[in-house]
């Protein structure tokens, strides 16, 4: 039983930890994924999980005297693991900055609009948004423990129905919303199935903290509301000049936000009674409905979330940072061009990134052969230094025996000026304040040369 259980919880924090990950898509180094991924593991989800779920804890709802007689309810997880892994990608993506050609281009002037990064297939995304949905009723439901155990049997089937119900009300918000924003400013009506699918999925992180305790009815109208905090919050983000890869901030983040309170307003007092052994505090409606209006719950819900909030900026905000100003967060521009999955994979260009910085195909073939040059330079080197240390060396890996943390902002390596349409050799564009995001601020000569070698070089 205790094995199933550890299994159980490692399964959880590994998710919190994968909702980071989508967010720095595309622009962040395989190291930083391997670091912040032990920071959270060990450092940051284990306070926020013993806290929340574990009888000890100071805001569980299982603790024998628990805050303020109810303690903080979160059945599935909407808190512990969704609002924790958003609230990280949002500090991480923030420091990281936004994808080269997103908001500026290559000089580093603001675009007039935002460019769109489309991905290479709509098809295996609406794959895995089932995929997800399918095993959010091994997230939510799973969450009983034991199916044997008292009527938990009808507990299950419950959740099950309210997770079906919410994620659908979500995703047919997100659709139907986007829809008719979209006909009001552009003319046009346009069905978008990503908004649709992360619709979906912001409902189901939506019902994840009261799948147990609220009626069905009550998962609708969070779906409802879910779907369109969505796409209120991922307009924003663009505004912001917030670059969420994959929506992950407003999915998990805000929806998660929303679902613990959403426990505060709907929890009934039957549900409260099966499932955690006592009606004493319930949804603020239905405390209105015994006279009383008491927001106790409601109150432990905010007080919960901002623990978790305070908690994950505490620990993540500086260890984002630390490792910003070390260079171990910014992947090299030259390979966020050509893309990481050539460099950290040995897959091949695709396509459709052509269009994801406005240049035209020369450009982009002539990335891809300066990519190759310092591939092979870095190779030859580490031959060199092998032969020279008797056969004793590390080995070459892609262009990294180069030096990362040279002539760039915090390690960052651009490309060389002469590379970018229209750019004049003799002038390089001024770094811009906001973590050196574009790739024509710094010229990417490596430590140590001389002014001299670089124009050579650049020339």
């Amino acid at each position: 039983e205790n094995n199933s259980f550890w299994l159980f919880q490692f399964a959880f924090c590994a998710t919190s930890a994968t909702i980071i990950a989508g967010t720095l898509a595309e622009r962040c180094q395989m190291t930083a994924y391997l670091a912040y991924s032990i920071m959270l593991a060990a450092f940051v989800y284990p306070v926020v999980v013993h806290s929340i779920w574990s009888p000890q804890g100071f805001l569980s709802a299982h603790n024998p005297n628990p805050l303020w007689g109810s303690g903080m309810v979160d059945f599935a997880g909407g808190s512990v693991v969704h609002l924790t892994g958003g609230m990280t990608a949002l500090i991480a993506t923030t420091i990281l900055g936004p994808r080269a050609g997103r908001f500026y281009d290559l000089r580093g002037e603001v675009l007039e609009e935002p460019r769109e990064f489309t991905g290479h297939s709509l098809a295996l995304q609406c794959l895995g948004t089932f995929i997800l949905w399918f095993g959010w009723y091994g997230f939510n439901a799973g969450s009983i423990i034991s199916l044997t155990l008292d009527d938990n049997y009808l507990v299950v089937s419950h959740i099950a129905i309210n997770t079906t119900l919410s994620a659908a009300a979500g995703c047919v918000m997100s659709l139907f919303l986007s829809t008719i924003v979209g006909v009001h400013f552009t003319g046009e009506v346009t069905f978008n199935l990503q908004y649709a699918m992360n619709g979906c999925l912001s409902g189901l992180v939506a019902i994840t903290a009261g799948c147990s305790v609220v009626e069905s009815w009550a998962s609708i109208v969070i779906g409802l509301v879910s779907g369109a905090l969505y796409l209120a919050c991922s307009k924003l983000l663009v505004q912001w000049k917030i670059d969420d890869a994959v929506d992950a901030i407003p999915v998990h983040m805000l929806n998660g936000i929303w679902g613990s309170l959403s426990v505060g307003l709907f929890a009934t007092p039957d549900l409260m009674n099966r499932v955690y052994e006592t009606s004493a505090h319930v949804g603020w409606f239905y405390s209105w409905g015994r006279g009383s209006a008491d927001a106790t719950l409601l109150a432990c819900q905010v007080v919960g979330i901002l623990f978790v909030i305070g908690w994950v900026v505490c620990m993540m905000t500086p260890f984002f940072w630390l490792m910003h100003y070390c260079g171990f967060l910014r992947a090299d521009s030259l390979e966020e061009i050509v893309g990481l999955d050539i460099v950290y994979h040995g897959g091949e260009f695709r396509k459709h990134r052509r269009g994801n910085f406005g240049s035209d195909e020369r450009d982009i073939d002539e990335y891809l052969r300066k990519y190759e040059r310092r591939k092979e330079k870095a190779s030859c080197k580490s031959n060199d230094e092998m032969a020279d240390s008797h056969g004793i060396s590390v080995p070459a890996n892609s262009i990294y025996q180069e030096s990362l943390h040279g002539n760039s902002c915090h390690g960052r390596r651009t490309i060389a000026p002469n590379m970018i349409e229209s750019l004049d050799t003799t002038s390089i564009a001024p770094i811009r304040e906001n973590n050196s995001n574009d790739v024509a601020n710094i010229v990417d000569f490596g430590r140590g040369d001389s002014n001299e070698e670089r124009v050579a070089q650049s020339t």
